[in-house]
C-alpha cells in the first residue's frame, strides 16, 4: 500500500478509537456504580437529598448510586474534586445554592461553576422563612420595614455564618427595602432560634424546614416566605414580594451537575430520571415534610438558571462587602 494514503487511514481509524462513544455507550450507562459528592458533611441539606435520590436511582437504572461526603471550605473543597473527576458519567456534585455566591465571595477559586460543570437535573427547592421574635411587635413585613426605618441599627439579625446563605439573603432584604439592621452569626440555626425567643435576636431568615416547627409552637412569628409563591407547607404565610417587597426571591436549591463534557446522553437520561423518581407520590409527600419541592426542568434550564443565581449575589455580596480566604 501506497504510504501515502496508508498514513492517512491509519489516523483515521485512530480517531475513531479517540472519539465518545456516543449514544451507544449512554444507552449501555451506567455499567459501574455511580458517585454523588455532596460537599457538605452527613446530615447537611445535600448529603440529605443525596442519600434520598441514591436508592431510587440505583433501583431506575441498575447500578449503585453512592453519596460521597467531602465536606470544608464552605462546600469548595467537594466542588474541586467533582470538577476534576472524569467527565464519563459517573461523578455528580449535589450542588447547593449556597455555592452560587462562592464565585464572588472567595477570590481564588480553583473551579468555576460554569466553566467546568454541566448542569444535570434540579434535585429540589426550599423556601426560607423571615421571622420575628414573638416579643416583636410586628406582626407583618410594612410593620417591621417601618420599626426598621425609625431606628436604623437598632434591629439585629442572626445568621449562620458570614458569607452564607442566609447573611446575603437578609443583606438582599436590606437592599431591597433601604433598612439598616445589625448581624449576629451563630454557628447554627436552632442556636440563633433559641435566642430568638426571648427576644435577644429580632428576625431572621432560615429554612422552612428549621423554622416552620418553631413557628407552629409559638417560639417565633412567621411574616412571611422567600419564594415567588407561597408553600403549600404553609398555605397562610404571603411571600415577601406580596407582603410588600415586590420581586424578592431567595431559595435554597439543590442541582445535579457533572464535569464538563459528561455524555449528552447520558446528562438526558438522568436528567429524566431524576424528573420521573422526584413526581411519585412518596417522594412528593417527603419533600413536603422537608418543606422542599421537586422540579422537573430540562438542564438548559437549569444552566440558565445557576447563571442568574451567581449574578444576583454576586450583587449582594459586593454590597455586604464580604470576601473570605
Amino acid at each position: 500500500m501506497n504510504i501515502r494514503h496508508a498514513l492517512p487511514a491509519a489516523l483515521a481509524v485512530a480517531l475513531l478509537w479517540c472519539l465518545p462513544a456516543g449514544p451507544a455507550a449512554a444507552q449501555s450507562w451506567p455499567t459501574k456504580p455511580v458517585r454523588l459528592i455532596s460537599p457538605f458533611p452527613p446530615g447537611s441539606s445535600a448529603d440529605v437529598m443525596g442519600r434520598l435520590f441514591a436508592p431510587k436511582l440505583a433501583d431506575a437504572f441498575g447500578q449503585q448510586f453512592l453519596v460521597d461526603n467531602r465536606a470544608g471550605a464552605a462546600g469548595n473543597i467537594g466542588a474541586e474534586a467533582a470538577a476534576r473527576s472524569a467527565a464519563d458519567g459517573y461523578t455528580y456534585l449535589i450542588e447547593p445554592s449556597a455555592i452560587a455566591s462562592t464565585v464572588s465571595l472567595y477570590k481564588n477559586l480553583t473551579f468555576n461553576l460554569e466553566r467546568d460543570f454541566d448542569a444535570v437535573a434540579m434535585l429540589s427547592n426550599s423556601s426560607y422563612l423571615l421571622v420575628v421574635s414573638p416579643k416583636s411587635p410586628a406582626r407583618t413585613v410594612k410593620e417591621l420595614i417601618a420599626m426598621a426605618k425609625a431606628s436604623p441599627g437598632k434591629l439585629n439579625f442572626a445568621s449562620t455564618g458570614t458569607g452564607g446563605a442566609i447573611h446575603l439573603t437578609t443583606v438582599m432584604f436590606m437592599m431591597a427595602t433601604g433598612t439598616d439592621m445589625v448581624h449576629v452569626p451563630y454557628k447554627g440555626g436552632l442556636a440563633a432560634v433559641a435566642d430568638l425567643n426571648p427576644g435577644q435576636i429580632d428576625l431572621m431568615f432560615a429554612t422552612t424546614q428549621t423554622l416552620l416547627p418553631q413557628v407552629k409552637s409559638g417560639r417565633a412569628r412567621a411574616l412571611a416566605i422567600t419564594t415567588p409563591v407561597r408553600s403549600a407547607a404553609a398555605p397562610d404565610i404571603p411571600t415577601v414580594s406580596e407582603a410588600g417587597v415586590p420581586g424578592f426571591e431567595s431559595s435554597a436549591w439543590l442541582a445535579l451537575v457533572a464535569p464538563k463534557g459528561t455524555p449528552r446522553d447520558i446528562i438526558t437520561r438522568l436528567n429524566a430520571g431524576v424528573g420521573k423518581i422526584g413526581q411519585t407520590p412518596d417522594m412528593v409527600e417527603r419533600f413536603s415534610t422537608l418543606g422542599a419541592e421537586t422540579q422537573n426542568i430540562p438542564p438548559a434550564q437549569i444552566a440558565a438558571f445557576i447563571h442568574d443565581e451567581i449574578a444576583k449575589w454576586a450583587k449582594v455580596v459586593q454590597a455586604a462587602g464580604v470576601t473570605l480566604e
